[in-house]
């Protein structure tokens, strides 16, 4: 299958793919009853009962992701990988899944390599000392299924992500309804499983490597900390980009026109932040948060992002906050004053407008590049949570 290739469908349609009319149509599913193979049944309280053909659909994506369809309880998974059952159950726990019972058949040989490779991770004895036994000498049980955690939660989202998108491109581009789409993409998606794994590992290294060169360069020019456990690590700019009145603007529109608006939102704010050496953090909904090292990098990210966006298609209008400061990184996101800080912010700033803190106005004032920014002081307001501030207008020189 080729890269312009979705679900068999090419931007080069066969004639197979063709209506008498000339018209482009999306491929006949199994799934869908468009060939051979019985339909979908119902039951008489009329839920749906997969078909024969949706079984065998169902059966092949389990051969192909899990090695094989099932035939394994928790238990024996358990006894297999050389582990305890309740071991085993904090590991499918980990893994972002619901309760099974211990005799419940749902599980394949590939879940007990995996379930043993996670069990020698763990040191054994558990007390701080190097197990010889475990690779690196070993990690807390806590921390290893907290490693799985963290691969879960985003392998969720990711495999939501690709589904979604693949779903959008062939609903759109074959103007078919969500449904059509769903089980047009069920029925091919296997057709680009090695490729989208094959990928996954490259994009994990790659950003490995990546950070790793940042956090060397970073405890490179460190001094030693100061004493204390409640120290924030980490040095950082961040900020907020939303946009304005989003409820008022979504209540307007339409299922499709909301939808692109998002993905614009979303996708100019990756590039314009990427692209210039800073990440994104998380989104939520109408909002992106950025963070980057360096404060210039910040400030350069802030203004383009609210140009680029203001400019572009949808024409949206936002406003941002950019703050300096101390955090603390936990489970992919980052937490500390700073953060509420630039959350409030962002809340006083009118549209198209960027707003700081004094601190962080009068560093960038102060350091390398302040000839390309202005700063000036805004009027007092009182924000929820931190009392009276004074935010500081940023822009370009």
């Amino acid at each position: 299958m080729t890269c312009a290739t979705v679900a068999g469908v090419t931007d080069q349609t066969s004639p197979a793919a063709q209506t008498q009319e000339g018209e482009t149509r999306a491929p006949a599913t199994a799934s869908s009853g468009t060939s051979s193979g019985s339909s979908t049944g119902a039951v008489p309280d009329g839920t749906a009962v997969p078909s024969d053909a949706q079984w065998a659909t169902l059966a092949a994506h389990e051969r192909l992701l899990l090695g094989g369809v099932p035939t394994l309880s928790m238990r024996e998974m358990a006894e297999r990988a050389g582990t305890i059952l309740g071991l085993a159950r904090w590991f499918w726990r980990a893994m972002g899944f619901a309760d099974v019972a211990p005799d419940e058949v749902r599980f394949t040989d590939s879940d007990v390599d995996a379930l043993r490779m996670m069990a020698d991770l763990i040191d054994d004895t558990d007390d701080g000392r190097p197990s010889p036994a475990a690779p690196g000498g070993g990690l807390a049980a806590s921390s290893v299924l907290e490693l799985l955690r963290a691969q879960s939660f985003t392998m969720d989202r990711l495999v939501l992500w690709q589904l979604e998108t693949l779903v959008t491109d062939i609903g759109q581009r074959f103007d078919l309804d969500d449904t059509s789409a769903r089980l047009v993409v069920l029925d091919h998606i296997d057709e680009l499983v090695d490729s989208l794994s094959a990928q996954l590992g490259y994009v994990w290294r790659r950003h490995l490597a990546a950070l790793i060169g940042r956090t060397d360069a970073e405890v490179a020019h460190r001094g030693r900390e100061d004493a204390g456990p409640d120290l924030y690590p980490l040095s950082r700019s961040l900020g907020f980009v939303d946009i304005v009145s989003f409820t008022q603007r979504a209540q307007t529109m339409g299922r499709k026109e909301l939808s692109a608006m998002l993905e614009d939102f979303e996708s100019t704010a990756r590039d314009v932040v990427t692209s210039r050496g800073a990440r994104v953090v998380k989104t939520i909904g109408d909002a992106v948060m950025y963070i980057a090292d360096d404060l210039l990098i910040a400030a350069d990210v802030v203004t383009a992002l609210v140009e680029e966006l203001q400019s572009g298609p949808e024409m949206l209008l936002v406003r941002a906050s950019l703050v300096r400061g101390r955090v603390v990184s936990r489970s992919g996101d980052v937490f500390g004053p700073p953060v509420n800080l630039a959350s409030r912010l962002v809340d006083t700033a009118d549209p198209g407008g960027i707003r700081m803190d004094e601190a962080t106005a009068m560093a960038l004032a102060s350091g390398p590049g302040a000839d390309h920014y202005q700063v000036r002081p805004c009027r007092e307001v009182v924000a929820k949570g931190l009392g009276n501030i004074t935010p500081w207008e940023l822009s370009r020189a």
